[in-house]
């Protein structure tokens, strides 16, 4: 798959470095910004990552050609350090927004950045930031989409894709190019200050808010509680019998 030069946006892919094979995007990316500085929007692709990582050092399945596996570099230094999630917010709605134009039922964005299909997972992200003081320098936002992927090997509990959802394979290319249009007109609001929009935005599509539901602790414990949003420091804030509780990532698991 080749991107087409043509695509219409300001800058979010007009650079982009295609590769065969690569251990993983996220670390290409990053080793390319320690020797130059790539243009804003600048993407790293390729249809085989034999190395790549989700979150917590987890193994992200993909099958070479079937789906999409890419990191994108921005430098969003208009960020202050304690708005860091409102990244997380804008490329999780990004990619929730481009797979519900291909798939138009049972999306949610499940905290802080997984897209699901119901229960299970189709899209994941991992976002790594460079920091200087109070102020964001770079990040590098790595992305899996499964996309026409069908048998799934790993022992990862749930995943699925869009060839298994809607029954038909996609075009990669037209996938990648949508991405890349909504990536860019959020990215742009959130450079305007437009936050309340991408917060409403991801809160209204989050996974089981509002809905009572099981979650468990790191000791085991189990309890019910309801999903009322996330903070401004991207914290998961839940009601229960025990009033609010304000929950980092993996503090916390879904009993799905």
């Amino acid at each position: 798959m080749e991107m087409n030069k043509t695509i219409n946006t300001l800058f979010v892919g007009k650079v982009l470095h295609q590769f065969d094979a690569l251990p993983s995007t996220n670390q290409y990316a990053q080793d390319l910004l320690t020797k130059t500085k790539p243009a804003e929007g600048t993407i790293i692709l390729t249809p085989k990552q034999f190395a790549g990582k989700g979150q917590l050092n987890n193994k992200w399945e993909s099958e070479p050609g079937k789906n999409l596996t890419f990191s994108l570099i921005i430098y969003p230094s208009f960020l202050n350090v304690r708005k860091q999630f409102l990244l997380n917010q804008m490329v999780s709605l990004s990619v929730y927004e481009t797979l519900k134009a291909f798939l138009n039922t049972g999306l949610s964005i499940k905290w802080p950045n997984d897209i699901y299909v119901l229960n299970k997972k189709i899209a994941g992200i991992l976002i790594q930031n460079s920091i200087k003081g109070s102020t964001m320098q770079s990040s590098v936002i790595g992305i899996g989409l499964n996309i026409n992927q069908q048998v799934f090997l790993s022992k990862a509990p749930n995943p699925t894709s869009l060839a298994i959802e809607t029954g038909q394979e996609a075009q990669l290319e037209e996938i990648l190019h949508f991405f890349c249009k909504k990536l860019e007109i959020n990215y742009l609001k959130l450079k305007a200050g437009e936050y309340s929009s991408i917060q409403t935005q991801y809160q209204k599509n989050l996974f089981r808010c509002g809905i009572s539901h099981s979650f468990k602790k790191p000791d085991g414990s189990i309890f019910t509680g309801r999903i009322l949003g996330v903070n401004e420091f991207g914290k998961l804030v839940i009601e229960s019998t025990q009033g609010k509780e304000t929950f980092n990532f993996k503090e916390i698991s879904y009993i799905l």
